[in-house]
């Protein structure tokens, strides 16, 4: 993606978290008021497959699949782990209570039960969101033709996580952004430097 793009879609996704944090109230009472027992379970099956160490397992394996990909393991690993501290670092600083913890909205069925929510009280941003975010720029490098297949699941664990109660519109949003700056940050970086690909070169195809 050119530079004058990437400068557009991340202005357009700061005027969009500037509008749903206004609105958030709003918005995630409305994703309450939608709730049923069909999309209860769709959205439950989203976060089943949207497990941390599903998605990093899933996406090792597309990459050893395929042996010229290989060498974008360990930046993808990387990608994987920037986003889990900044995403926890931010968390910590933030300390913005879900919005089921601050009244607004009640857990959803077939979540209310995890105590991950309950003992992890800290809404902004969405962890998952930006780990689902964060593999976009990597894996529409090398596989441009699935890349919209996981933009869409990536938005669907977005807003899972608004239907369930446990982050605001505006969380997801920047979740998203930051997962995906981060993500193409590490594959700029990569396809500058060439750093891992030299270390894999070295480590895997000795003679």
């Amino acid at each position: 993606m050119k530079k004058r793009g990437i400068v557009l879609l991340l202005f357009l996704g700061i005027l969009v978290f500037g509008f749903a944090f206004y609105f958030d109230r709003q918005i995630v009472q409305f994703f309450s008021s939608i709730r049923d027992i069909y999309l209860g379970n769709f959205f439950l099956a989203v976060k089943f497959l949207d497990t941390e160490v599903f998605v990093i397992l899933l996406f090792t394996l597309l990459l050893l699949w395929t042996k010229k990909k290989r060498k974008w393991i360990l930046p993808l690993w990387l990608t994987f782990g920037i986003t889990g501290v900044i995403s926890v670092v931010l968390k910590v600083i933030v300390r913005r209570a879900r919005p089921f913890a601050a009244g607004i909205v009640s857990l959803a069925s077939g979540i209310a039960a995890n105590p991950s929510y309950l003992t992890w009280d800290l809404s902004f941003p969405s962890f998952d969101t930006a780990f689902a975010f964060c593999a976009v720029p990597i894996l529409s490098k090398l596989y441009p033709k699935w890349k919209y297949v996981w933009i869409g699941f990536a938005v669907l664990v977005a807003l899972s996580r608004v239907y369930f109660g446990v982050h605001y519109l505006s969380d997801v949003i920047a979740g998203g952004i930051i997962g995906y700056l981060i993500g193409l940050a590490v594959m700029k970086l990569e396809e500058k430097t060439k750093f891992f690909e030299r270390i894999y070169e070295k480590v895997f195809r000795r003679k």
